[in-house]
């Protein structure tokens, strides 16, 4: 009545159409995107730093036969040891013992090729400001983020500059801790982007040495490609300055492949890129002015989407009909593949049933990676209609042509999920049934020979009753009550009101126990069945959760914890053992990874959450910065609650990094003195619950003396903590 009829603008990320289609369900929001926070390599720091400059003379050492190499070793060694780098899947004490200079050489090799996937993991440097331009070095960042992405009829920019050179690595594909070739090595010495400055001779060098200086060099050029439009008065869509004095000026000495990357990045990716601000800021006035606001895709820039740029749209999701995708599917085949080989090769048993955790954000944004996968390793392909690409049908692989047993699998869907996606449910279900009706046809031709499948066989596996295994078929699928969302943990974790874990695994298990179904005939059916759940779960042998974009980590969000380790802490309290916990790495689709959940936080820990170059973004945006990293903190804590997989010495760092740091602590007592004491008692909370073992007497004065400074000056102050938000549900 008094401010008249006014639109509901929901700003919101580009990369999470999830929360922003649900805004638009529940409330009518017309979305105004916005660009993800600037991204750039971690690089390495502190001890990790030295680390690397220890093994790059020792590698050197060893080659040259110098009387070093005993020094450095034992120096290398205490090292490892201080970094908490020496543990590895498989290693135990004996082994060490056994041959104490076999194992050495083992951690060697392995800590030089992870400090390569440290140094070149993508962590956010700051947050975004909706309507301005990231400060020109982050923005150089971000726009090398988004053109070493490869695309469909188009190369990576490193890629491009690898063929030209001649090399045979690709550093999009291509683990970092593989042995760089000598051939590619003295091509990139005849380049000039090689200097035996810091590896002499080359000796120990890896493809992430190679990629790291392909990235330098190609972050030159982008960056006088930004000088260069920043001078320039083009407009957002148009060119930045013309064709031939940017290539004069810029490329030189570039071959024919790297040139023509450059020039779309020229064309194309820099103007969408840098005229996301002025078109957030034209957006939000215009719709608040009654204007329309344009539609646009949503998804994740640097995973090759930069069709999603310029931001300031109002962004839609995806058809559910053509889901999953045909790229989804390629990409969930070699993820189930790479799942079952790593399992088998740690665990030394095959998976026989997984546990796996799907989110309604992550399959718009990817196109239904996790249900591909999920159809992949229960071996039954998806049909598309060959004009509009939709999924109209499915079949089941023969399993003569499978060659393995078809999983169990166990799905723990989101609530957003169950919402927007009964169709998917539906595909499912039928997925399932068709299995069982080929298992069956299969039982009855080769009962006489065998009397089994190997469907049956993986059915009637030790831990399964053969009947009740047939009976609920190879797929169960189950999430929260209907209206629900959430996996229970939320609350719990913050009030402090559970004891242990299996507190945890029973809230997790209240949460999760509907299961949901198709019909056969076009609906979901919808069973309260937590029983069901129990005994599924008491039989699962690993849990998964994949991510599919490297824009954000697992320490980011409370969904994370609250759904694989939900899951984990269930298993756990069932099963009355851990179970294999494994993190896929979805981020380049064509070339997907697994490995641990234990390596993955590690990787966030060492990369984000220790990382100086984090903790001055962070400092750059006041309150939100230091809520940041209170969240940040509060999520490590409920992972190593529900898994048990944070080590003691994390916590301590955490106190040495963030709250003996003079600059940080000063920071949070200016900016968010809330979120310094949530910190201090998070810390204190880790170590009466045993989390944090290992806490000396001083650290723990130090958390006190720090509760009781920041409620003397939040009472000085007079305020109150703005709240933080709740869980989103996936």
């Amino acid at each position: 009545v008094v401010l008249q009829p006014l639109p509901h603008l929901y700003p919101f990320i580009v990369n999470d159409p999830g929360e922003g289609t649900q805004a638009k369900r529940r409330s009518h929001a017309v979305i105004v995107d916005h660009l993800t926070p600037p991204l750039g390599r971690a690089g390495l720091h502190g001890q990790e730093a030295v680390l690397e400059q220890l093994l790059d003379e020792y590698w050197e050492a060893q080659q040259l036969g110098s009387s070093r190499v005993q020094p450095l070793r034992a120096q290398l060694r205490q090292l490892l040891v201080k970094l908490h780098l020496t543990d590895q899947p498989g290693d135990t004490a004996r082994a060490a013992e056994a041959d104490p200079e076999a194992w050495l050489d083992g951690r060697l090799n392995a800590a030089d090729g992870y400090l390569c996937e440290l140094k070149e993991a993508q962590i956010r440097l700051g947050l975004h400001r909706l309507g301005s331009r990231p400060e020109p070095r982050l923005e150089g960042e971000l726009l090398l983020a988004l053109a070493r992405a490869p695309g469909p009829g188009r190369q990576g920019l490193t890629q491009a500059l690898a063929d030209d050179l001649q090399l045979g690595l690709d550093p999009w594909r291509d683990g970092l801790d593989q042995p760089l070739d000598s051939t590619d090595l003295e091509r990139l010495r005849q380049s000039g982007l090689w200097s035996d400055e810091r590896l002499p001779g080359g000796h120990g060098a890896r493809l992430g040495d190679a990629i790291a200086l392909l990235e330098a060099w190609c972050l030159d050029q982008l960056q006088s490609l930004l000088d260069v439009g920043s001078t320039s008065t083009s407009s957002g869509s148009g060119d930045s300055a013309s064709s031939d004095s940017v290539a004069a000026a810029h490329v030189i000495g570039c071959g024919p492949a790297t040139q023509r990357c450059l020039e779309q990045v020229r064309q194309h990716l820099l103007p969408r890129l840098t005229a996301c601000a002025e078109r957030e800021r034209e957006a939000l006035m215009g719709g608040l002015d009654g204007g329309r606001i344009a539609a646009g895709p949503a998804g994740a820039p640097t995973r090759g989407r930069p069709d999603v740029l310029p931001t300031g749209r109002n962004f839609y999701s995806v058809d559910p009909r053509g889901l999953p995708t045909e790229t989804a599917w390629a990409l969930g085949c070699k993820a189930a593949d790479q799942l079952l080989e790593r399992h088998l090769q740690d665990e030394g048993e095959p998976l026989r049933h997984l546990a796996l955790s799907v989110w309604g954000t992550a399959t718009m944004r990817n196109g239904g990676d996790e249900v591909a996968q999920c159809l992949a390793l229960m071996g039954v392909r998806p049909l598309w209609d060959g004009v509009s690409r939709r999924v109209h049908d499915l079949e089941v692989i023969p399993q003569h042509q499978l060659g393995r047993p078809r999983l169990h699998i166990t799905l723990r869907i989101s609530g957003f999920f169950r919402d927007a996606f009964p169709s998917l449910i539906q595909l499912l279900g039928k997925a399932d049934r068709l299995v069982h009706q080929a298992s069956l046809l299969e039982h009855d031709a080769s009962a006489s020979a065998s009397g089994t499948t190997a469907a049956f066989a993986s059915a009637s596996a030790p831990g399964c009753e053969t009947e009740q295994a047939a009976a609920e078929g190879l797929l169960r699928i189950y999430g929260s009550a209907p209206g629900a969302y959430g996996a229970g943990l939320q609350g719990l974790i913050e009030s402090g009101a559970w004891e242990e874990s299996a507190d945890l695994a029973t809230a997790f298990l209240h949460w999760s126990g509907w299961r949901y179904g198709s019909d056969g005939s076009g609906g979901v059916v919808v069973t309260a069945d937590r029983e069901g759940l129990e005994r599924r779960l008491g039989d699962v042998d690993a849990v998964l959760h994949n991510q599919d974009n490297r824009e954000h980590d697992l320490l980011d969000s409370d969904d994370y914890y609250q759904f694989q380790g939900g899951l984990t802490a269930a298993v756990t309290t069932l099963r009355g053992e851990r179970p294999a916990t494994w993190f896929g790495d979805h981020s380049r689709p064509d070339q997907p990874r697994v490995h641990g959940l234990r390596r993955e936080l590690d990787k966030v820990i060492r990369s984000r959450l220790l990382n100086p170059r984090w903790l001055e973004g962070m400092q750059r945006h006041g309150y939100k910065g230091g809520f940041e990293l209170a969240a940040s903190l509060d999520y490590l804590f409920a992972y190593d609650a529900t898994t048990a997989m944070v080590p003691d010495w994390v916590y301590g760092a955490i106190t040495e990094r963030w709250l003996r740091n003079p600059a940080v602590r000063q920071f949070l007592e200016q900016k968010n003195p809330w979120a310094l004491r949530d910190m201090g008692e998070r810390l204190l909370e880790a170590h009466h619950r045993g989390l944090w073992d290992g806490a000396d007497d001083s650290a723990i004065g130090l958390l006190q003396q720090l509760v009781r400074d920041s409620d003397a000056l939040l009472e000085q102050g007079g305020g109150k903590a703005n709240g933080g938000g709740g869980s989103a549900d996936h």
